[in-house]
């Protein structure tokens, strides 16, 4: 029997201390997030585009956004893995048309967009509008120790609102493409658009580098001022400091 005792009590105290180091061993250890860059600038530039344009209005080249981003990170307590991060910033946008007269000081009730190919155009339009924006992400970092060399995701949206709207005319021509008066004519309104936009972002990379997406939620004009339109953009991210 005393044996039997002893033997009962030495499993109990060996299964005890390997409890103990089972516990010690799955206890996390606390992230250091001293050294953290938090991405608090993006730098943003892409390709952009409208979503929902008809047939008569046709951009054409690569028409560009520019992006700047000053945000402000938070790591989740519970899991620094997510944070959430907001800030202001400005945006841009610049579409490209060929021969087209985009009659953003007209007094009509609708932007017009006029096929000036058959007749004296300008070689290039370019209808830019820019923005003070607020965007907002729910963020991921698979090693929020090392950002700068980690898998980083991000969704969000960004509220905006319309700081400038203008064109930009270059070279005046006559149907065959000859030039009638190399100089450059621009053109400010900001009466045909929606002064405040709301957008849906999304972005992934590594480290410094990421590609964003973004797609605008409300129309570009106000309703009958203009196409439905809805401004979309995708290109590359550099973030970090």
């Amino acid at each position: 029997m005393k044996k039997i005792l002893s033997l009962l009590t030495c499993t109990l105290v060996i299964t005890a201390l390997s409890a103990q180091d089972t516990t010690l061993v799955l206890k996390k250890k606390p992230v250091d997030l001293s050294g953290r860059s938090n991405d608090h600038l993006l730098v943003q530039l892409g390709y952009t585009n409208w979503a929902g344009a008809p047939d008569s209005v046709k951009t054409s080249g690569f028409s560009k956004s520019f992006n700047v981003y000053l945000m402000y990170d938070f790591p989740f307590k519970t899991n620094p893995k997510l944070s959430m991060a907001f800030g202001p910033g400005i945006s841009s946008d610049h579409i490209i048309f060929k021969e087209t007269y985009v009659g953003i000081k007209d007094l009509t009730s609708t932007l017009r967009f006029s096929n000036q190919a058959d007749t004296n155009h300008f070689k290039k339009t370019k209808l830019a509008t820019s923005y003070l924006e607020a965007p907002v992400e729910f963020r991921y970092t698979a090693d929020p120790a090392n950002p700068n060399k980690s898998f980083k995701a991000a969704i969000g949206v960004k509220v905006g609102l319309l700081l400038n709207a203008h064109t930009r005319n270059v070279e005046l021509q006559n149907s065959s493409d000859g030039t009638l008066n190399d100089y450059v004519m621009k053109e400010a309104s900001k009466r045909f658009f929606n002064k405040n936009r709301l957008v849906a972002t999304g972005r992934v990379g590594l480290g410094h580098f990421s590609l964003y997406g973004s797609y605008q939620l409300t129309t570009l004009f106000k309703d009958g001022a203009g196409p439905q339109v809805r401004p979309f953009s995708i290109g590359l991210t550099l973030s970090g400091l």
